[in-house]
């Protein structure tokens, strides 16, 4: 008989209109709300230990917020501080939520926020019930696609654009495996966990939405009665929905936006139901494991800092005044490029006087024979593939933008090819290997 023990809660963090929008170097504002936003949480126990994984509809929480709403969390239930687990479902259409804000509205969501963490993980140990645990990976095909391209000009670009004629290749495959856990409470509800790597900036605008992952539970739940459904994002930094070759209806319920990327709320619906149709197709079938323990680690990781010289500062500071002052069509670039240059510019006077290093944490959740992997940014895909390939655990989540969002992560040869991800991130060539070395040390000690 399994010890497991499971429970569900779900709270509305929707904000306010007016409220600035995350997501973009443009600023934005709320204007109006196409679906709530919400945090999920799924709380488990076994014997005397509990573990509390939470699920916020956002683009990502600096890890100096997340401490706090872990702390907060942590007193108001009684788990211990490692053994809460928060991430960002990554969302560009939710709201800017920072600490030290002057924004009257961004500090009471911010507020509003620090109040509903808490109340999210205390309804889900307040449903706890007796359950147990299965597990399979379906299939998400052709909602996800790497966007960094090797050029006809001998440049690396990413998200070039659709049907660019000077577009050679993609840099890489897309991880299509749709990580699925099943848990079934006695007399009460079936929790489905979701794990699946691709960034959610289908929707665009100044509209608050919770993009394809709130598409993804609402069509889940609709789907399979007494059910609920919690998503975790997986290794996206360099994967999104845009496919640069479409065919016959590809480009229905479609724009092409400012930054040169195909988006549409229909698009989010639609990537939405094929990741329901990855669950559906497994959850019948998952297979049921016996669970007899949890444990939890949290080890730090010093990176170092991707610092600019100072010839680089001072053409930054060009380009970034520019932009500040609203005059892109100043500047020779268009679309993702543009928005590259601006992002690679602010990097570099962000840290023109350092710190030379970063400290950051890596989070490990151990149900029985899975683990969950949370990673406090944008990891790339072989970062992903590296993690699920450790042996020792029947099943590996990697999660993203877990207990902080400190930037992208890329692969080393990524930095020496050039593209958006390698030339926005704070830190030095070989971060992904390093978080590869560490997540793995992380696995072994989470064996035990």
């Amino acid at each position: 008989m399994s010890m497991l023990m499971a429970g569900f809660g779900r709270v509305n963090v929707t904000p306010m209109l007016g409220i600035g929008v995350a997501g973009y170097y443009k600023e934005r504002f709320a204007d109006g709300v196409l679906d709530d936003l919400e945090i999920n949480a799924l709380a488990l126990a076994c014997g005397d230990d509990r573990v509390v994984l939470l699920s916020m509809d956002h683009c990502g929480l600096k890890r100096n917020v997340m401490e706090v709403y872990r702390k907060h969390v942590s007193e108001a239930t009684g788990i211990p501080f490692e053994a809460v687990f928060i991430s960002a479902t990554h969302t560009h259409t939710g709201p800017i939520l920072e600490e030290g804000s002057q924004d009257t509205l961004i500090q009471e969501y911010y507020q509003l926020v620090y109040r509903k963490m808490a109340d999210a993980a205390c309804l889900a140990l307040g449903d706890l019930k007796p359950a147990r645990m299965g597990w399979r990976i379906g299939n998400g095909p052709n909602v996800a696609f790497v966007r960094r391209f090797r050029m006809k000009d001998g440049g690396i670009r990413t998200n070039p654009g659709v049907n660019n004629p000077n577009i050679e290749s993609p840099i890489g495959d897309v991880d299509e495996r749709v990580n699925v856990l099943r848990f079934d409470q006695e007399n009460g509800d079936s929790l489905v966990l979701v794990n699946f790597g691709n960034h959610p900036d289908m929707v665009g605008g100044n509209k608050i939405s919770a993009d394809w992952p709130g598409f993804l539970r609402r069509t889940v739940e609709k789907s399979l009665d007494h059910t609920r459904c919690i998503f975790f994002n997986g290794a996206q930094g360099d994967v999104n929905h845009v496919n640069v070759w479409p065919k016959n209806g590809d480009l229905n319920d479609t724009f092409m936006d400012f930054d040169d990327v195909s988006r549409g709320y229909g698009h989010a619906r639609y990537v939405g139901r094929v990741m329901a149709g990855a669950v559906l197709q497994v959850f019948d079938k998952v297979e049921y494991v016996e669970v007899d323990s949890l444990r939890w680690v949290q080890r730090e990781i010093k990176v170092p800092s991707n610092m600019p010289t100072s010839e680089e500062v001072e053409k930054a500071r060009g380009i970034a005044a520019l932009h500040r002052a609203g005059k892109d069509e100043e500047l020779p670039f268009q679309g993702m490029e543009l928005t590259t240059v601006v992002a690679e510019a602010e990097r570099m006077l962000d840290l023109e006087h350092g710190p030379e290093e970063f400290s950051m944490p890596l989070s490990g959740i151990g149900i029985g024979e899975v683990a969950l992997v949370g990673i406090p940014g944008e990891p790339f895909t072989g970062i992903g593939r590296a993690l699920k390939d450790t042996p020792g655990f029947a099943l590996i989540l990697p999660c993203c933008l877990v207990n902080g969002a400190e930037g992208y992560f890329p692969m080393k040869e990524a930095y020496e090819e050039g593209g958006y991800e390698s030339r926005s991130s704070e830190f030095k060539a070989g971060v992904a290997e390093l978080i590869i070395q560490e997540g793995k040390k992380l696995l072994e000690e989470l064996s035990h």
